[in-house]
């Protein structure tokens, strides 16, 4: 029995980068043999085990055949004859197809090293075509690892396999998976750009897709193209170091531009409506999680009204507060602040616009829910009554502090 490092850990080791999680694949195996040394059986689809003390994953080398569509079209062959180099094979980039010993050495038949000096993406083998999966984390690995190029031979792949169909047998838990984790990499716009050249968004996310080529106002978008504008803004809330719930709401907020009537360009009278319409059916086909999809909703719903109100009487503001449910749910409304800023600031030319409103309305949503509501609510005899009462209050205490309209002021 052989024991070997493999994938991220080994690949990251050589970029100079901590390495977190390791894997290893054992050679010369068996289940039961795993099972004596007190390894324990952890994997459904092919035979992976946990260390009985530092609770790593051991995985007995493996080969698969594909048997159809879809990352799960595989049958997979797990024996003590499978060599390290044919379970290197069924792997997705050779940066990832490098294994290292006990004693250190590195078993790299595929040239993953060669490939990682140069900074470039590559296949190990045509093998490649028969996950779908693969389009998705090479695209990952472009917004992870920002200084590398997808392989033209791999590309060349990627959009044959997008153009046989395989992309179209992915299941949503995969596809939000890998977007997911895209989306939190360094640099989030890489990942859709290589899914875009290769064909894949187009299948996989219509709705973005189209938004590439639909001219903005450049008076307010210097950068002109809806599309480049969305990836602007996912950028800047990966560079912000925003959290995952932002980051989707901030690339799903303008969908509604992409069905912009042709006659009113570059003008999108009415896209946070058609957003919030493009993005129901979105975040239920790819099964997004609630704080994803709740957030992302809001978003597109209320992106645009953020900056009037500046210009609106305190009434007004109460009204906006309630309106995006900030008082029930004040840290969602902090994170749709921040979508804002980074729709805000990702445009050529405004990334370090000032945005004083927004400090400003966390702190009058803080004397809101100072209001003693319970107190007032004692006070009247009908429902009606309360929520009349509350209000007025709520107003009063904001007129108290603040000056409005608040850009006056300002």
């Amino acid at each position: 029995m052989q024991i070997y490092a493999v994938g991220g850990a080994v690949r990251d080791k050589l970029l100079g980068l901590p390495v977190k999680d390791r894997d290893y694949v054992v050679v010369g195996s068996t289940p039961e043999a795993m099972a004596s040394l007190g390894y324990r059986p952890v994997g459904k689809d092919f035979p992976v085990f946990l260390h009985p003390h530092t609770h790593e994953e051991y995985a007995l080398a493996r080969t698969e055949r594909k048997t159809g569509k879809g990352y799960k079209g595989f049958q997979v062959h797990a024996d003590p004859d499978v060599t390290l180099e044919q379970d290197l094979a069924r792997r997705d980039l050779t940066m990832n197809a490098i294994a290292e010993d006990e004693q250190g050495q590195l078993i790299d038949p595929y040239h993953g090293v060669n490939d990682i000096q140069a900074r470039v993406l590559r296949h190990v083998s045509p093998a490649f075509s028969e996950d779908p999966v693969r389009i998705l984390r090479a695209a990952r690995f472009a917004a992870r690892f920002t200084e590398f190029s997808v392989a033209d031979e791999t590309m060349a792949l990627m959009r044959n396999m997008v153009e046989d169909g395989e992309v179209d047998a992915l299941v949503p838990e995969r596809v939000w998976q890998e977007l997911a984790k895209g989306l939190m990499e360094q640099q989030p716009s890489r990942m859709f750009a290589v899914l875009r050249a290769c064909g894949a968004l187009q299948r996989i996310l219509p709705e973005l897709d189209r938004l590439f080529g639909v001219p903005q106002t450049a008076q307010y978008h210097p950068e002109i193209d809806t599309g480049v504008h969305v990836m602007m803004v996912i950028d800047y809330a990966a560079r912000a170091g925003f959290s995952l719930p932002v980051r989707f709401a901030a690339l799903t907020h303008d969908l509604g531009k992409g069905t912009t009537p042709p006659d009113i360009l570059p003008r999108h009278i009415g896209h946070e409506e058609r957003s919030v319409n493009l993005l129901q059916p979105l975040v239920k086909r790819l099964r997004v999680p609630n704080d994803c999809k709740e957030l992302a909703l809001v978003v597109a719903k209320f992106h645009g009204k953020v900056h009037q109100v500046g210009e609106m009487k305190a009434a007004t503001v109460l009204r906006f507060l309630q309106e995006t449910d900030a008082l029930r749910q004040p840290q969602r409304f902090s994170d749709f602040l921040r979508a804002c800023e980074a729709d805000a600031r990702g445009r050529t030319g405004f990334e370090q616009q000032a945005l004083p409103l927004f400090p400003l309305l966390l702190e009058i949503l803080k004397l809101v829910m100072s209001v003693d509501a319970g107190a007032i609510a004692r006070q009247q005899s009908s429902p009606e009554a309360i929520k009349e009462a509350v209000f007025a209050a709520r107003v009063t205490a904001m007129e108290s502090m603040y000056r409005f309209p608040l850009k006056e002021a300002a």
